[in-house]
C-alpha cells in the first residue's frame, strides 16, 4: 500500500475511531465502498443510491422481506379500468419536517421522477396522467393495459411538494451535467429514518424517525453509513469492531472473516446482472483508432468479444467462483428467466479470430473501455480479463477504470464507446430489463440506460406488448421471444451474475434481500455488556 493510501486509511479508521467512542448500544456503523451521489431519490437509477434514501423516503408501494409487494404510503390498490389504478394513500402520515403527507405530493413526485434531469423516468414512460381524486387518493392513468403497474413504481419515492418549492429543489438533480440542489445533501422524506449529518464520501448520519406512520421492527437509533474504498481497510475495520456491517466482502476475505471471533459473512444469490454494452449508434466510435466506421455495428465483432470473453476464468481467478456466468441480460428469480435460454456461446479464440478477419479487422482495432472500480464486484478486475481475453484475437483495449462518481456520469451521457453496466430489474420482471437496457431509446425514458443504443423494431414491439398482455403462458412466450431476438443479435454481452456477500458483526441482526437493499428499520444490536 502507498504512503497516501496508508494516510488515506488511517484517517477512515481515525473517523470511525472517533464515532465508536461515542456511539451507544443502539448506534449500527456501515461501511460500503462507494457513497450514494446524492439524497435527491430521482436523481440516479443505482442501487446503492436508492437503497441508502429508501430509508429517509418512501413509495407507494413497496417491498416485504420475502420481495412481495407491500403497502407503504398507499393502503391499497386496485385497477378500476384496464389502464387505470386507484391508490387510497395511507392518512396522518408526516414528512420530516412536519408537514401532512396529501395526494397533491404524490402528484408532484410522479410528475418530478418522469421530468428532466430525472433518472427515474424509464419506469414511468408508460404513464399518461396521475391525478389526484382526493386528499388521500390518486388515479394513475397508463397509455394501455399496465398489469405490473404496482411493481413498477416501487421505487418511485415521494417527496414533499412544499418542501421542493420552497428549498429550490422542484426539479431532480441532473448528474449527467453535475447539476446539485438543496434536495442533493438534504432530505425530508417520511420513512422511518432522518438524515441527521451528510458529509459526501466522508458520512452520512442517520436517526430513527420518531414520529413514523409505522412500525420499526428494529433497535437501531442510529446509522453512520461511511464510505471505504479500499477493501482491506473495510475488512479491517469489521474485524476490529470499529463497524459493524460492511460490504462488498471481497471474495478471498470470506473465509478470514467468518473464522474471525466478532463476524460473520452474509450470502446470497444476487439479483443484479453484470454486462457490457457497446456503441451502436454512432457512423464512428468516440473512442478507437478506426476512422469512417463503426465496427460494433457490425454483428460478427461484437460475437468475436463475446466469444473471446473467458468467462469460466474470470469466474475461477476474478470471482472465486462467486458468481454466476450468464447468457441473459436478467437471471434466476426474474420473471421470465429461462435455463433453456441461457447457454452463452462457447469461449474460442480461434473462432474469434476468424469473426474480426472476415470483418475486416484481421489485426483488430484499439477502443477505449470505461469501467466502474468501485460499484460492483472485483469490477475493474473482470474488466481487467475482459481487456486480456481480447488482447488474444488483436483488440487493443485502453481501459479507463474510474470512481462512480464520476464513471456514471459520463456514461449516463452516452460518453463511451465500450462499458460495463450492472442491473437489477425493480419489478422482479424481464419486462423492465427489455424496457430500459434493450429497446431502442426514445425522449420519454424508453431505453433509458441502453446506453450504447442497441434497437431491434421487432423487440421493441415485443416489449410493448409484454407491458400490457395478462395472459401469462402468453406473456412468458414473448419474453422468450424477445431474448431470443437480443441474443441472435448479440445486443450486449452479458458476463455473470455476481453473490451477495454482506460483512456483519455477530452483535448485528438485519436482512439480506437479493435486490442488495439495504433497510435500517429491520436492523438491529445487541446491547453493550458492562
Amino acid at each position: 500500500m502507498s504512503l497516501k493510501k496508508n494516510v488515506i486509511a488511517a484517517a477512515i479508521l481515525s473517523v470511525l475511531t472517533a464515532t465508536s467512542l461515542v456511539a451507544g448500544a443502539q448506534t449500527i456503523r456501515i461501511a460500503n465502498q462507494g457513497d450514494a451521489l446524492s439524497l435527491d431519490p430521482h436523481s440516479l437509477n443505482e442501487s446503492l443510491q436508492l437503497s441508502v434514501t429508501a430509508n429517509a423516503y418512501e413509495p407507494l408501494v413497496g417491498r416485504n422481506k420475502d420481495l412481495s409487494l407491500a403497502p407503504l404510503l398507499a393502503t391499497s390498490w386496485k385497477q378500476t379500468s384496464p389502464s387505470v389504478w386507484r391508490f387510497e394513500l395511507r392518512k396522518g402520515v408526516t414528512f420530516h419536517d412536519g408537514t401532512p403527507f396529501t395526494a397533491d405530493d404524490v402528484v408532484f413526485s410522479f410528475a418530478r421522477a418522469k421530468g428532466d434531469g430525472s433518472d427515474m423516468k424509464a419506469t414511468l414512460s408508460d404513464i399518461k396522467e396521475v391525478r389526484k381524486v382526493g386528499d388521500h387518493a390518486v388515479e394513475i392513468e397508463t397509455n394501455g393495459p399496465f398489469p405490473i403497474l404496482p411493481d413498477v413504481i416501487t421505487l418511485t419515492m415521494i417527496m414533499s411538494k412544499k418542501w421542493c418549492e420552497e428549498n429550490g429543489a422542484a426539479k431532480p438533480v441532473d448528474k449527467r451535467k453535475g447539476v446539485e440542489n438543496t434536495a442533493s445533501f438534504k432530505a425530508n422524506g417520511t420513512g422511518p429514518f432522518r438524515v441527521r449529518e451528510r458529509q459526501p464520501d466522508v458520512r452520512t448520519v442517520f436517526t430513527r424517525n420518531p414520529s413514523y406512520w409505522g412500525k420499526i421492527e428494529g433497535n437501531a437509533q442510529e446509522i453512520v453509513f461511511t464510505p471505504i474504498a479500499n477493501p482491506a481497510t473495510r475488512v479491517a475495520a469489521l474485524i476490529s469492531g470499529e463497524v459493524d456491517v460492511m460490504e462488498p466482502v471481497p471474495v478471498q476475505d470470506i473465509a478470514r472473516i467468518n473464522s474471525s471471533p466478532n463476524a460473520r459473512v452474509i450470502t446470497g444469490p444476487e439479483l443484479r446482472t453484470i454486462f457490457l454494452g457497446m456503441d451502436q449508434k454512432r457512423d464512428e466510435l468516440l473512442y478507437s483508432n478506426v476512422k469512417g466506421k463503426n465496427p460494433f455495428k457490425d454483428k460478427r465483432v461484437r460475437q468475436a468479444f463475446y466469444q473471446a470473453i473467458d468467462i469460466a476464468g474470470i469466474q475461477r481467478t476474478v470471482m472465486r467462483g462467486a458468481s454466476r456466468p450468464t447468457a441473459l441480460m436478467v437471471g434466476p428469480g426474474i420473471n421470465g428467466w429461462s435455463a433453456e435460454q441461457d447457454k452463452r456461446l462457447p469461449y474460442d479464440i480461434d473462432a474469434a479470430k476468424k469473426l474480426l478477419a472476415d470483418a475486416g479487422y484481421p489485426n483488430g482495432f484499439e477502443v477505449s473501455m470505461n469501467c466502474p472500480n468501485d460499484r460492483y464486484v472485483n469490477d475493474a478486475q473482470i474488466c481487467q480479463g475482459v481487456a486480456a481475453g481480447l488482447a488474444r484475437i488483436g483488440v487493443k483495449i485502453n481501459l479507463v477504470a474510474e470512481t462512480k462518481g464520476s464513471y456514471f456520469p459520463k456514461v449516463l451521457r452516452r460518453d463511451t464507446s465500450f462499458y460495463m453496466l450492472g442491473w437489477t430489474p425493480t419489478t422482479y420482471d424481464a419486462h423492465n430489463a427489455l424496457s430500459s437496457l434493450m429497446a431502442c431509446p426514445d425522449d420519454k425514458g424508453t431505453g433509458q440506460f441502453n446506453l450504447g443504443s442497441y434497437c431491434n423494431p421487432k423487440l421493441d414491439e415485443l416489449t410493448r406488448k409484454i407491458q400490457s398482455e395478462t395472459d401469462k403462458a402468453k406473456r412468458d412466450e414473448m419474453i422468450e421471444e424477445a431474448f431470443k431476438i437480443h441474443s441472435d443479435d448479440i445486443g450486449h454481452l452479458p458476463l455473470h451474475q455476481q453473490s451477495l456477500a454482506w460483512g456483519v458483526s455477530k452483535k448485528v441482526e438485519l436482512t439480506q434481500l437479493a435486490d442488495n437493499f439495504m433497510f435500517f428499520k429491520w436492523m438491529s444490536i445487541k446491547p453493550q455488556q458492562p
